[in-house]
């Protein structure tokens, strides 16, 4: 009988990676080296008590994720962009990701990635700022724009996994707060119009499904989306989680882009993306794909609920 195919995931004790993980060791057809910059944290520790070999590398350093993909069947990728906020350091890290993956010959790639607003957005278009000589939202058009390219150019077996809005940003500062007038209020800067979201549990399945069936995935763009929600929807789901009344108060983008935070003008753009140019971000993201993929995904109220003890404590 022979052993189960290994597969790398990068930033395993992060959102993505750490989802993705789980739903691996959860599912066993895979065994999982999760790869961490501190093997000895928290977070790698518990991964390791579920069963997983966690290694260190970091994406800077080449040789070190050559080792994390040594003997792999297939890896899942992302970068950390909000660490350093850095396109040229992201393109760097991919270029990184893909030499090493090239040098273990890699049988199968997850990448995580966004698409490139700029298709979206045309040049001349003044509603919102230019960015880091010439991005509109740069952690987007970084992977659309530069990274997918090239990892089509390197003749890895790659899916790409567009990601959407994770429903665990609702559990910290997205979550509604208790506003002057004691109401509690969600101020999600997204307008009259939907986002498409997932639940990292979820995410993890469907990239679990994606390795085990690669002959239908390499090549593919999924869309790892399960709902399109509304602000009010939202709103709604956190009403019924906690038995009390929450009004949708969305913040103008240029009212984000002030809060003067670092990465406050890019979250301004992305949450003006979502909000008007809503058509082209839903329609890369439509939900039958993730849907198929994921048979038992959960709504939000039911994300919500099952996190009741959470969301109680962000909004108390």
């Amino acid at each position: 009988m022979s052993s189960p195919k290994l597969i790398t995931v990068v930033g395993a004790t992060g959102a993505q990676g750490g989802g993705v993980t789980r739903a691996l060791l959860a599912d066993g057809t895979f065994t999982v080296r999760a790869v961490t910059r501190d093997a000895g944290s928290p977070k790698a520790r518990a991964l390791a008590e579920l069963g997983a070999e966690v290694v260190t590398a970091t994406l800077d350093d080449r040789d070190s994720l050559r080792a994390a993909f040594d003997g792999a069947y297939g890896a899942f990728l992302v970068t950390p962009y909000w660490e350093h906020r850095s396109p040229e350091r992201e393109i760097a890290e991919v270029q990184n990701l893909i030499g090493a993956a090239r040098g273990a010959e890699l049988r199968h790639v997850l990448w995580s990635t966004l698409e490139d607003t700029r298709a979206a957005i045309p040049a001349g278009d003044e509603r919102m700022p230019l960015l880091d000589g010439g991005y509109r939202v740069p952690h987007f058009d970084v992977k659309g724009g530069t990274a997918d390219a090239l990892f089509a150019e390197s003749g890895l077996p790659v899916t790409y996994l567009l990601m959407s809005f994770y429903w665990e940003n609702l559990l910290g500062d997205l979550a509604p707060q208790r506003d002057p007038d004691g109401k509690l209020a969600l101020h999600l800067a997204i307008g009259d119009a939907a986002i498409a979201g997932v639940a990292l549990d979820d995410l993890g399945a469907i990239a679990a499904r994606a390795l085990r069936r690669p002959a239908e995935t390499i090549g593919a763009t999924i869309p790892v989306a399960t709902e399109h929600l509304t602000g009010e929807q939202i709103a709604v789901a956190f009403a019924r989680t906690l038995g009390e009344l929450v009004v949708y108060r969305p913040p103008t983008h240029d009212q984000l882009r002030g809060l003067g935070f670092p990465g406050a003008d890019e979250l301004g753009n992305m949450f003006q993306y979502y909000a008007e140019f809503s058509e082209h971000a839903l329609g890369l993201r439509g939900t039958g794909a993730a849907r198929a993929m994921q048979p038992r995904w959960r709504n939000l109220t039911e994300f919500l609920t099952g996190h009741r003890s959470d969301v109680a404590r962000v909004t108390a």
